[in-house]
């Protein structure tokens, strides 16, 4: 015990040295100073602030937030304005000739550089030649590939020709968690190797300039810049809150000491237990929803990932019998303590998604049935929410929410009913066998063996819905088990390849803030399509083909990204394919725990005042600091 209290002790005493040379720094009192972890760490290479080179260093220590500009922004939420597009760098949205082939860029004028120089249309021309003529840089492969021609026609328009029709160039343009930022041509057209060069220190298009980093990577500090209105966010917004932010890298028992002590303003996510804890401890406890499930649900769509290339999950009603031996309620309270935000569709359960797919879906979810040995199965179950909200009260003691919308809008719509007996029927129409000790043989007689990938590091999330998943399988019959691996090594060496039967991850995230699928469905087309053993050329780690999804696909790109209505129509056609495909098995959103503290700051976004993604790893989180305010404490 005495030995545990010193480990404490000396936990704090440290961290209150740290943070005393931080705020001690001349001119950054602690009430002007918003602290906020960095969930990357420590940064290999602090001095490195290049995020277009390859292997870029860490974007999320706030180069990506406060200190890079891009053309557009699309937000998962509500949005600043009320509306999720948001024109930045550029005055409006992006102009296509008729057949796609060329795209115009109006900027913005009267936005400087941190070192005084006026942006202009030089910037964005040099930015996509110098990348295009650079693959290996971010953002260099997408310019090579579609960029014919980029050039100027005055100081603040741009023209790109395109080699092909592509009615979603700007895509590459536009900020989701991140976009291709733009270079300052007056910096980088007197470097040699862009590559190589450190961007040390960044010239600033954000609101701050960076201050000082600690050499050995664990924290970078940045302070307002007396021009702060000549910057997107200043001009359009008003003056950033805090005159200095601190990013720092920390780990969770840090995060849960430092923000009790309100020395950590922004905690980016811990495991559920962590969070509920704090929550419950903290009075000044801000998080995204007010009460039970309290997490922001992430537009990033947990599924169980099936390899279409390995069998038998190449087979629809062997996809479908696996999805019916899941009692997701369970898999919730596993996985997220009951905190779970639940999708039977592929698309994830947050922002606009509930009024764009999930309500024009639900009816007819209810009507969609599976014919099973000659006889209608209802598989949709609207009450399973309501029985994730009765297991969270009974086992946990949360107090849940009882309104239905509020059910449907914090932890889904429903799911998919656990039906392990019409699974039986579906394994055996196609040739599957029990032996004589339960367990379910393929129809070559061999034992069937699952082997469920996933991370296993600094995600416990994962690993635990996982291995429900994989018990509930057993449970069934099947000799099911998880691999954990590392997050740097799951998407690289296991996803991206094809090295996998079933993994639990993803590969569906969304803009959250508009109905366009292409985000990540672009590169789903068969023309794309690369067999296990070759990197995937998007996020089509389960090899799924269907000329159906080629038409949905091609109806897309030839479709008005600004249409919403017809963009809503086309994603409800692919979302009633994967209905019935189920080439993959959606669960859940990712529901970040992202945490605030109110002690020294007020204004922070919650589900009730959604004008933009708390998570501050996001660069969209910018859009928080012009409302941010001093809480008035010393």
């Amino acid at each position: 015990m005495k030995k545990s209290f010193m480990f404490v002790f000396f936990v704090i005493l440290l961290s209150t040295f740290i943070f005393a040379q931080a705020e001690y720094m001349p001119g950054v009192p602690r009430n002007e100073l918003i602290i906020i972890e960095n969930p990357d760490g420590r940064a290999t290479d602090p001095g490195n602030f290049n995020l277009w080179a390859p292997g870029s260093p860490s974007w999320s220590r706030g180069l990506q937030q406060i200190c890079m500009d891009a053309l557009w922004y699309i937000d998962p939420d509500a949005g600043i304005e009320g509306d999720p597009w948001l024109n930045s760098l550029a005055a409006e949205p992006p102009i296509y000739n008729d057949d796609y082939t060329e795209m115009t860029i109006k900027l913005r004028e009267g936005i400087y550089w941190s070192d005084g120089i006026e942006f202009s249309a030089d910037d964005v021309v040099f930015t996509v030649e110098t990348l295009k003529a650079h693959p290996t840089m971010s953002w260099g492969s997408n310019f090579q590939i579609y960029v014919d021609e980029v050039y100027k026609t005055d100081n603040y328009t741009v023209v790109l020709k395109l080699k092909e029709p592509n009615s979603r160039m700007h895509s590459t343009f536009t900020v989701r968690w991140s976009g291709c930022y733009i270079m300052p041509k007056h910096i980088y057209e007197h470097v040699e190797d862009p590559e190589a060069y450190k961007f040390n220190p960044p010239v600033s298009l954000g609101p701050y300039v960076l201050k000082s980093f600690d050499p050995n990577g664990y924290w970078t500090l940045w302070e307002k810049r007396d021009d702060w209105e000549r910057t997107t966010l200043g001009k359009l917004y008003g003056e950033p809150g805090p005159n200095y932010v601190l990013y720092i890298g920390l780990t969770q028992e840090r995060r849960v000491l430092d923000q009790m002590k309100h020395e950590l303003d922004i905690i980016h996510d811990l495991a559920p237990e962590a969070a509920i804890s704090l929550i419950q401890s903290n009075q000044y406890a801000v998080t995204w929803f007010d009460k039970f499930p309290w997490a922001h649900p992430d537009p990033t769509l947990i599924s169980v990932l099936l390899n279409h290339e390995k069998y038998p999950y190449n087979i629809p009603e062997v996809r479908w019998a696996l999805t019916l031996t899941i009692n997701a309620p369970e898999v919730a309270l596993a996985s997220y303590n009951g905190a779970a935000t639940l999708s039977p569709i592929a698309v994830p359960p947050t922002g606009n998604h509930l009024k764009w797919y999930f309500d024009p879906m639900e009816s007819w979810l209810k009507e969609f049935y599976l014919e099973v040995e000659g006889e209608k199965f209802y598989p949709y179950d609207d009450t399973i929410s309501h029985k994730v909200a009765d297991l969270a009260k009974s086992q946990f003691g949360y107090e849940v929410p009882t309104d239905l919308e509020k059910i449907k809008e914090s932890l889904g719509y429903g799911w998919w009913k656990y039906s392990p007996e019409i699974a039986e029927k579906l394994l055996r129409s196609q040739g599957f066998t029990k032996d004589n000790r339960g367990r379910w043989r393929l129809p070559n007689g061999e034992l069937w063996k699952i082997n469920i990938i996933c991370e296993a590091e600094g995600r416990p999330i994962a690993t635990r819905g996982a291995e429900k998943i994989a018990e509930q399988w057993r449970k069934f019959g099947i000799d099911a088990q998880i691999q954990g691996v590392s997050t740097a090594i799951l998407w690289p060496s296991y996803l991206n390849p094809g090295n996998f039967e079933v993994a639990y991850a993803w590969n569906i995230e969304t803009w959250g803030g508009h109905p366009d699928l292409s985000f990540f469905l672009r590169t789903w087309h068969s023309d794309y399509y690369k067999e296990s053993g070759v990197l995937s050329a998007g996020s089509n780690y389960i090899r799924y083909k269907s000329e159906e999804l080629d038409k949905i696909i091609e109806n897309m790109q030839k479709t008005d990204f600004f249409d919403y209505e017809k963009n809503i129509d086309i994603g409800l056609d692919f979302l009633k394919l994967m209905v019935r495909d189920m080439p993959e098995i959606p669960l859940m959103s990712y529901n970040v725990f992202t945490i605030c503290d109110g002690y020294y700051w007020t204004g922070y976004p919650t589900a009730e005042n959604p004008y933009t993604n708390p998570v501050p790893n996001w660069a969209n989180s910018k859009y928080m600091f012009p409302l941010l305010k001093p809480t008035g404490r010393k």
